[in-house]
């Protein structure tokens, strides 16, 4: 059976292990029955039939070459998947961000909400896909205290001293234990952590680690909290609602966007007193967890690997779909 070829290109590759890497791992996995699928962090020409960009910004030059060419690509079909920080910093300030959004075929958002942030003009080139990942089982958790958990590396999209600041705030708690999963990419902000570590009891940063043992502490974790500024989806908050994991997080398009209107767990960015109010109810009452356990659980269906390959899949067919006959596969 003849297969379409087609490119994804991502400014990070394997080696960089982060959520652009992730997210093009994962869709040329699920693409790859369909289609001939190449990575690449810098499209230099080709004949593939369809191109994939991660980053409006980060990947301009890519983009930018793929409608420039002389060769067919200039009427093939362009996607373009907008991160947290082309949807809610870079399309409002950088020049090669938005010429890659007028260059786009198709403009994905990966949260409900993403479609909003665009220019009206370009909001009909808008399609949703929700990432995903496998489910996993609570693990037991102990009842002689709340395991809180971060999972975010040190840079300020992430919004870290929220938690930290929040953090402090319990320190007259025994009953609530705050860990913090992330690499200090930001270096002063990682010698703010270890300070924080050191003075206070309950409060660990774990530093980078490897994927699935991150998993594995999320499953384990009483509530998980993603403080961000700015997300296009974080792939962590999807990883604790399918692993039925309550959550509390920043009220942002990127997290409401994923976690739905009504989710109980929400606080203003960058209100630690807020967090903390709630890390001290979900201790108390337990009936609180269990409502957004229950939330989580509504919302979880949305994030498997079916839904996100069908979605792919019907984005992808109708574009090539459209492709004039004579362009080659």
């Amino acid at each position: 059976m003849h297969r379409s070829s087609l490119v994804i290109v991502t400014p990070a590759l394997a080696d960089a292990n982060n959520g652009n890497w992730q997210t093009a791992h994962r869709w040329a996995a699920l693409l790859r029955p369909a289609y001939r699928v190449h990575l690449t962090s810098h499209w230099q020409g080709g004949d593939e039939a369809l191109m994939i960009a991660l980053h409006a910004r980060r990947s301009a030059a890519s983009i930018a070459a793929w409608r420039s060419s002389r060769s067919p690509a200039a009427q093939r079909p362009l996607v373009v998947v907008l991160t947290g920080t082309d949807l809610y910093r870079d399309i409002a300030t950088d020049a090669p961000a938005r010429q890659s959004l007028a260059l786009a075929d198709a403009l994905v958002v990966l949260n409900e909400l993403g479609a909003r942030s665009l220019p009206p003009a370009l909001r009909s080139k808008a399609h949703v896909v929700l990432q995903s990942c496998s489910a996993r089982a609570p693990q037991a958790r102990t009842p002689r205290h709340l395991r809180c958990l971060m999972v975010g590396h040190l840079r300020d999209e992430k919004d870290p001293r929220t938690y930290w600041r929040a953090a402090q705030r319990l320190t007259g708690r025994p009953d609530i234990h705050l860990d913090h999963i992330g690499a200090a990419l930001d270096p002063a902000l990682g010698a703010e952590a270890a300070a924080l570590a050191a003075q206070h009891p309950r409060f660990r940063w774990l530093g980078g680690l490897p994927h699935a043992s991150v998993r594995r502490r999320i499953q384990g974790a009483h509530v998980l909290v993603h403080s961000s500024r700015m997300e296009g989806g974080a792939h962590v908050v999807i990883e604790a609602l399918r692993s039925g994991t309550p959550v509390l997080a920043s009220r942002i398009d990127g997290n409401v966007g994923l976690l739905g209107e009504g989710h109980e767990g929400l606080f203003d960015v960058g209100d630690d007193a807020a967090l903390a109010t709630l890390l001290a109810r979900a201790r108390d009452e337990p009936a609180m967890l269990e409502r957004l356990a229950a939330q989580g659980a509504l919302r979880a269906p949305l994030f498997t690997p079916e839904a996100e390959q069908a979605a792919l899949h019907r984005l992808l067919g109708s574009l090539i779909a459209r492709t004039p006959d004579e362009t080659p596969r």
